[in-house]
């Protein structure tokens, strides 16, 4: 079939619209804004949620240019509306900015790309300069800055003098992306000071402005960049208004995939990619919808799978689990597992006040999409919030999260003691140290005898001498870990796991592995391949409990 290309990556409203791409209409946003007619609008959502797209719309919708592009919106939602909002079609010089590519590893880095963002879009407005109603100092100034050789200083008042400069021609007129990097890279305070210029500027008691939007993944205390603004208007994750204007709709997924063929495979879609609630509307990840359909266009078959993990480095995540305390990691087990937290709902958050032994780290994650939020009620005169993890494909971040934490653990452990247990046949000791590693590590239990097998596999592997070989094939089935001392063929030994649904039947579980070892015969190939001696182990898991019982062979 001829279906239409689909947008991944395209963040241009212009090209979505020429180029013929599929689009979710999104343009009642305009109207929204211009009805509540607030100065400042702020819009908090998770990454890859439609903001920077929105953003370029807003832009080809009001802004003022040679060229015509009211044609953009023919036969979408807002030339449906009321005239009125008609009169403010290009209308207006609009100063676009995206701090998106400001990532790097130190502020002077950092600094430059801000500076060269600026440059362009000061380049971008320079017809300004052929006005007689600029002053000589904000020409030199402009100049200057479109050249890239202004003073540093010039820069943190720079968006006041562009809106100055294009009020004075026309007569009219992703902040926390750069933070989180500064966060993580060591420079927060001083990225913190350089946007708050910039935007206080920018958007404090400035008359040049008509209104302004800001887009991001967190509110922002107003005590951090947004100091002294109180014309802000702001929306994020937990208000009700312009909900529906970031992700999709559930009828918005539904018209997607039957476009494309693909309403067999809506409950998939729904398991994977839903879950997300902003206000009281119920919200799809829009980045995993979009390349899920892409993939699954030309094979309804395509294996769903994660998408949104791999936009970013998840590293509050990482943070989190590496650095948190005992009962932080129980909290995520406790997630991971279906299970719903009660925490108190902070709107105000900064980077330096994430502190994963606090509550805070839970607002953080649930306003970036790792968590979501099913009911809000007051305890005294706190907000509390029950969160869940919204989907499959959130879990499946926190549980590979999880199993790099542990692989870097086992790699940074002797596991000596565990392993001269295993070799030496001495049940007690290697049930004791498999315990430990039970207690101290985060498990899901949806996998069951996976995450289990993964567990004791990584924990038995990188010894000297010895190879460890999963799921290999031996007598009449395969065998679920199997250790072979590699040189002399002295000894081997045959785990079979096993996984209570209850504590008490532990020990069941333990014989009936042991039986099938017996019954398989898992140990006749390496009776042929001379091996002298066969430990067979059968290990039962209960949630963090063990129980191990063993069978000896010997030649």
């Amino acid at each position: 079939m001829n279906y239409k290309p689909i947008p991944i990556g395209v963040e241009n409203f212009k090209d979505i619209i020429d180029k013929g791409y599929y689009y979710v209409d999104k343009t009642l946003l305009i109207r929204d804004i211009l009805d509540n007619k607030s100065y400042v609008n702020l819009y908090t959502r998770p990454r890859r949620f439609g903001k920077t797209l929105n953003m370029s719309m807003l832009q080809y919708y009001f802004e003022k240019t040679d060229e015509d592009n009211s044609y953009l919106f023919d036969n979408l939602n807002i030339s449906k509306q009321d005239e009125k909002y008609n009169g403010y079609q290009g209308q207006f010089p609009v100063i676009s900015l995206s701090l998106k590519s400001m990532k790097q590893d130190n502020f002077e880095d950092a600094f430059e790309i801000f500076k060269n963002m600026i440059s362009k879009e000061f380049a971008r407005h320079s017809y300004v300069l052929d006005s007689d109603k600029l002053s000589e100092i904000d020409i030199k100034v402009f100049k200057q800055i479109c050249n890239d050789d202004a003073d540093d200083s010039n820069y943190l008042t720079s968006l006041r003098l562009l809106s100055d400069c294009l009020y004075s021609y026309h007569n009219k007129n992703e902040y926390d992306v750069p933070l989180e990097s500064a966060y993580f890279k060591g420079y927060y305070d001083k990225m913190v000071s350089l946007i708050r210029s910039v935007f206080e500027s920018a958007l404090k008691t400035n008359n040049s402005l008509e209104f302004g939007v800001l887009t991001g993944c967190l509110r922002i205390s107003k005590e951090s960049i947004f100091t002294g603004l109180n014309n802000l208007k702001i929306n994020s994750i937990t208000t009700i208004d312009y909900s529906e204007y970031f992700g999709f709709t559930d009828n918005e997924v539904q018209s997607f995939a039957d476009a494309y063929g693909l309403l067999s495979r809506y409950d998939d879609i729904k398991d994977w990619y839903d879950g997300y609630q902003f206000g009281e509307t119920e919200i799809y990840n829009p980045w995993s919808i979009i390349n899920f359909i892409s993939d699954a266009k030309y094979d309804i078959n395509t294996i769903i799978k994660p998408y949104w993990s791999n936009t970013s480095s998840n590293d509050i995540i990482h943070k989190l689990i590496t650095e948190g305390s005992m009962d932080n990691r129980g909290i995520v087990e406790n997630l991971i597992n279906g299970s719903t937290i009660s925490k108190p709902l902070y709107e105000d958050i900064t980077y330096r006040n994430i502190d994963v032994n606090t509550d805070f780290i839970w607002s953080f994650l649930l306003h970036t999409g790792y968590l979501k939020a099913v009911k809000t009620y007051l305890v005294g005169n706190t907000v509390y919030a029950d969160m869940v993890i919204p989907n499959r494909e959130i879990v499946s971040i926190y549980e590979n999260t999880i199993m790099q934490w542990f692989k870097e653990k086992v790699v940074t452990s002797s596991r000596e003691d565990l392993f001269s247990a295993v070799i030496n046949g001495d049940t007690e000791q290697f049930e004791e140290i498999l315990l430990d590693w039970l207690e101290d590590t985060i498990s899901y239990y949806d996998t069951k005898e996976n995450y289990y097998h993964g567990f004791l596999s990584g924990l038995l592997s990188g010894f000297k001498g010895y190879r460890t070989e999963s799921n290999r094939e031996n007598g009449l089935g395969r065998t679920d870990i199997t250790l072979l001392e590699q040189r002399r063929h002295k000894l081997a030994v045959i785990i079979e796991i096993k996984v209570a649904d209850e504590f008490s039947q532990l020990e069941q579980k333990c014989d009936e592995a042991l039986k099938q070892i017996e019954d398989k015969q898992y140990d006749m190939p390496l009776k042929k391949d001379c091996y002298q001696k066969i430990i067979k182990y059968g290990v039962a898991f209960h949630k963090k409990s063990c129980m191990i019982k063993k069978l000896l062979a010997e030649e």
